[in-house]
């Protein structure tokens, strides 16, 4: 990895390490439902903006765009994301940060028999269980990350690794279907799919209360639909592109530290040493996961 790539590196993992925590904060405003759909809407309007203004971006042509992104955007966006922001109200955003960058091992694991050309190596059953390892004893510790709480609630770890592996299965889906396609117009199929499943369903199961919610609350709102959901993908995608895998990878290794810091900085969570340890053990996983 290059120098010249610290810097986006640094400012994705703040993008997406400060919209954890925006969304820790909206929880308690917004119903999951309701705030996810929202958020959605939100993100998927910047990008139709792009299709509109943009005089070299059209609307997909290729109809494997249409045919698969649409799987992506529900099984890879809608259900995930709406499981980790619900998971919040069990537990910190430091917490649900350390659980999700575990989720490449398990991406690793599944490679291993869905794909002929990722095999598990011993320094893959190394980083791997190093990095589930740090997982395991955050839930056995019952580590919650909130101030009031004494032990987390299993719902919450429930939740974040049923996201974990839909994302997992969705990143092999990807990869054996989806690596010739535009990543731009597959996004925005994505996200319009996204906002199409999740809006009807936040207003049918939760309505659109908003009565609770002040002026912090929309400005968190905005800023995780603008700069964790669309800036934070479109920058994804321009690491990938300029500087490789190994950025992503390092995207996911620095976003717990933002969390932790700016959860414990912003919203009052707790840092326990039980969390320090378990990030100890998945960082050292993931880096070894990383290395060439």
């Amino acid at each position: 990895m290059s120098v010249q790539a610290l810097p986006y590196i640094s400012i994705l993992a703040i993008f997406f390490g400060t919209t954890l925590i925006a969304s820790r904060f909206s929880v308690g405003q917004y119903d999951p439902l309701t705030y996810i759909g929202l958020r959605f809407l939100i993100a998927s309007l910047c990008y139709a903006a792009i299709y509109v203004i943009s005089s070299k971006r059209k609307l997909p042509q290729d109809r494997n765009v249409w045919r698969h992104a649409p799987v992506l955007g529900i099984f890879s966006t809608a259900i995930p994301m709406t499981l980790i922001v619900s998971s919040l109200q069990y537990q910190s955003s430091g917490v649900t940060s350390l659980l999700l960058t575990a989720g490449p091992a398990l991406t690793v694991i599944m490679a291993h028999f869905l794909l002929n050309d990722e095999r598990l190596t011993p320094r893959k059953i190394l980083g791997v269980s190093l990095a589930v390892g740090g997982a395991a004893l955050l839930a056995i510790l019952g580590e919650s990350g909130l101030p009031d709480v004494t032990r987390a609630n299993p719902l919450g770890y429930f939740m974040v690794l049923t996201a974990m592996l839909l994302a997992s299965i969705m990143t092999i889906y990807a990869r054996k279907y989806m690596r010739n396609l535009d990543s731009f117009d597959v996004g925005g199929v994505r996200m319009w799919t996204a906002a199409v499943t999740m809006i009807p369903l936040s207003l049918l199961f939760a309505g659109l209360d908003l009565s609770h919610v002040n002026v912090q609350g929309y400005i968190a709102l905005l800023y995780a639909a603008l700069i964790g959901t669309f800036a934070g993908m479109l920058l994804a995608f321009y690491n990938v592109k300029r500087f490789g895998a190994t950025a992503s990878a390092m995207t996911s290794n620095l976003i717990p530290l933002v969390a932790i810091l700016g959860g414990a900085l912003l919203l009052g969570e707790s840092i326990t040493s039980g969390m320090l340890g378990g990030m100890i053990l998945i960082l050292s996983g993931m880096i070894i996961l990383n290395r060439r």
